[in-house]
């Protein structure tokens, strides 16, 4: 109903926003991370919104990016999780970090929200793995920087021997794949060759 929010930000809290917009003060509801990342009071601020509709409510569940709003509603699409659940979810998990677990089944890193058990983690990857249509191609390009050319054949096959090899040694799947991405990121030309992946990205595990 409402795409987003335009105004100035009035007053912010722990789970709640209020932005100033044409002098009506509208009540945003939103996550941890959001508020973390929010300019400061007086200042100009868009949040791209979600209209949650209740037969004695209607709340707006607000976010800094249209990406993290996409997420949110394929989050809330899950039985069991609603808009506050969804909102726990991103408060502690960044889109792509939320991306990777799902992508690689880690229900620990899910759980790991307020008030989401290991069921319900298990479910939203369950439910959530095939509609993702973001593939690991994709997530190892947030920035543009390596294309899914450049992550075909041989160089696909590196990347994943080197990821399968963090895991046999103990790293959880989540991290292994952040490590090599941020290695693929920084280093183009060791994107093909699975040892200096692991050694490098090695490196990044052992300095987080």
């Amino acid at each position: 109903m409402i795409a987003y929010v335009n105004g100035i930000l009035e007053s912010i809290e722990e789970g709640n926003a209020v932005i100033d917009v044409g002098g009506v003060g509208i009540n945003v509801n939103i996550s941890g991370s959001t508020m973390d990342r929010m300019p400061g009071v007086g200042e100009a601020v868009r949040l791209y919104t979600y209209t949650s509709v209740k037969e004695d409510s209607f709340s707006l569940f607000g976010f800094l990016s249209r990406d993290e709003l996409s997420l949110f509603k394929m989050l809330i699409t899950v039985n069991g999780i609603g808009p506050k659940a969804g909102l726990s979810i991103l408060s502690v998990m960044t889109p792509d970090d939320l991306r990777f677990a799902i992508m690689s089944g880690d229900t620990k890193a899910i759980s790991s929200a307020p008030g989401v058990g290991r069921k319900t983690a298990e479910r939203i990857t369950l439910e959530l793995r095939d509609k993702l249509k973001v593939t690991q191609e994709d997530m190892l390009r947030p920035s543009g920087v390596v294309t899914l050319d450049d992550l075909t054949g041989g160089e696909a096959s590196a990347r994943d021997e080197a990821v399968a090899a963090l895991v046999a040694l103990g790293y959880n799947s989540t991290d292994s794949m952040k490590a090599v991405r941020k290695v693929i990121k920084a280093d183009e030309s060791a994107a093909s060759d699975t040892e200096a992946l692991l050694k490098l990205a090695l490196k990044e595990l052992l300095a987080f």
